[in-house]
């Protein structure tokens, strides 16, 4: 009794501690976003500024502004069209199998497991032939492709433990194809849809390879033109932590607002297999 009652404080002191040295990275970069440029060198890293100074996220804003709106541009699509086709075939490779399907879905697993630049220069090479390159349609139709295997991983996953009595009740009752998934499948898997809303929603907005690859200047997402406010001479390290903050907040706000969703969704067995 007396090493239980010591170990649960002693598993918390051990989190409480872990969960610090986690953040510290993240307290530099707040601290280090409210400072004048004058204030930040590698001996006050760890300082509080002596004046909270908050034009860094001005001067951040105004240069990220129009790629932000291109990241939301790319991310809402993306996300919504890959979660959709990943929903229909996880729903096809689950309840409606057909000979051969087994074969089709690891090859679309697959293609979870092919780099990205062992296919860039052909695939650049693809776009320009459609007319594509350099546009946010072709980055979407990207991350759309790339997407579907592993939403319809997630899916299939996921309608596997529904029972097939449903669907064989609703095909007595003269519901099709599309009926059974819109008013049976999809009411049942919306804590699947959240789950791979956030998970594609969070990897195409931090993806920087084919951002920089296949879009240039006006046409680039958000993490693109983080990395060029850099600059060439003078790195002005406020103004590239407050874009940084900037940059990760849709992705904070959207693991805040569904994070409960997200665990609730993966209890459920949405990335089960």
């Amino acid at each position: 009794m007396v090493l239980r009652g010591v170990a649960k404080p002693a598993s918390y002191l051990i989190l409480i501690a872990a969960s610090l040295f986690f953040l510290m990275p993240v307290y530099v970069m707040v601290i280090t976003s409210l400072k004048p440029l004058d204030e930040i060198t590698l001996d006050q890293m760890w300082t509080w500024p002596s004046a909270i100074d908050v034009s860094s996220y001005s001067e951040a804003f105004t240069k990220l502004a129009p790629n932000l709106m291109n990241s939301f541009y790319l991310v809402v699509p993306a996300t919504l069209l890959s979660a959709l086709l990943g929903a229909m075939s996880g729903y096809v490779l689950s309840k409606w199998r057909f000979k051969g399907s087994e074969v089709l879905f690891t090859l679309m697993l697959f293609g979870m497991f092919i780099p990205y630049q062992s296919i860039l220069i052909p695939l650049i090479q693809f776009l320009r032939e459609i007319g594509l390159y350099n546009s946010i349609p072709g980055l979407i139709f990207v991350h759309v492709v790339y997407g579907i295997p592993i939403t319809t991983l997630m899916f299939r996953n996921f309608y596997v433990n529904i029972p097939d009595e449903m669907i064989e009740s609703a095909k007595i009752d003269g519901a099709n194809f599309l009926g059974i998934f819109r008013h049976i499948m999809v009411p049942l898997s919306l804590s699947g849809f959240v789950v791979v809303a956030i998970w594609q929603f969070t990897n195409i907005w931090n993806e920087f390879l084919f951002a920089v690859t296949i879009t240039t200047a006006e046409q680039q997402p958000v993490m693109v033109a983080l990395q060029n406010l850099s600059g060439s001479q003078i790195v002005q390290w406020n103004v590239q932590m407050a874009g940084a903050l900037l940059a990760a907040l849709p992705t904070l706000l959207v693991y805040i607002l569904l994070g409960k969703y997200f665990v609730r969704g993966l209890l459920a067995g949405s990335v089960k297999g």
